[in-house]
């Protein structure tokens, strides 16, 4: 659907500044969603757009509906991973297994069917199925060698599933390999190792904020203790002058 030109650069300046906050400052993003709603609701890049900006406020239906809204617009199936997904926020991981299992997911490309099976692992441990997530998780593109932008997000999910399940040795060992793949830290696939091999990081900053709070109280403590000792030496002087009027 095309715009008149003032409304659709009104329309394309709030989109992008969904895309530009939505990490960031997710509420202010979906703030700016709506608007671009207000303006193009028969858009349906701006349908996604306010389907994203939902879900990042974890506000699973409304997210949902847009997305089914941008689907039938656009006739595309891209969005059918994160709509599963979106059924899982809603507390309804059947659904999100159902989904997993319907002709959309043959028509994704290889980045969409990785995340189908990162949801559908999602839903069995939803449902308390650990060892059956770690089965759906187990497949072509974990056991690759090749680095794909949803390679470490796929090894992190397996190393996950097996930590929860009791396999730690197994777990250790992918959390190194999402750790190698994770170029962007798009995990904290580091902070999990170090974790599972009782390392505690120091943030640098906070330790010399510590001794400076620590000097300064010695400073303080010292300035009091010599408060203390000229208030006792101006006594003492008090103390001579009267006993020198005395004599007197």
């Amino acid at each position: 659907m095309s715009l008149p030109k003032g409304l659709a650069e009104d329309v394309s300046r709030n989109l992008v500044m969904v895309a530009q906050l939505i990490d960031e400052d997710p509420e202010k993003a979906y703030d700016y969603s709506r608007v671009a709603l207000r303006l193009a609701s028969r858009v349906a890049a701006v349908r996604e757009a306010a389907g994203f900006a939902a879900y990042a406020t974890q506000k699973y239906s409304e997210a949902l509906a847009e997305f089914r809204a941008a689907r039938r617009m656009s006739g595309g199936v891209e969005l059918w991973p994160v709509m599963a997904d979106c059924e899982r926020g809603l507390n309804r991981p059947e659904r999100a297994l159902a989904m997993a299992g319907e002709p959309e997911v043959q028509k994704l490309d290889k980045a969409g069917q990785v995340e189908m099976r990162l949801v559908a692992a999602g839903a069995r441990r939803d449902l308390g199925q650990l060892d059956a997530a770690i089965v759906t998780l187990q497949s072509p593109e974990l056991a690759s060698s090749a680095v794909h932008p949803w390679t470490a997000r796929l090894r992190y999910a397996y190393a996950d599933a097996l930590l929860a399940a009791g396999r730690e040795r197994e777990a250790r060992e992918w959390f190194a390999k999402a750790l190698e793949a994770d170029k962007d830290g798009s995990t904290d696939a580091s902070d999990r190792l170090a974790e599972m091999d009782g390392i505690e990081f120091v943030d640098a900053f906070d330790e010399d904020e510590r001794e400076a709070e620590e000097r300064g109280e010695a400073l303080d403590a010292d300035a009091d203790a010599d408060l203390d000792e000229d208030e006792d030496e101006d006594d003492d002087l008090d103390g001579s002058d009267d006993s020198v009027g005395d004599k007197s």
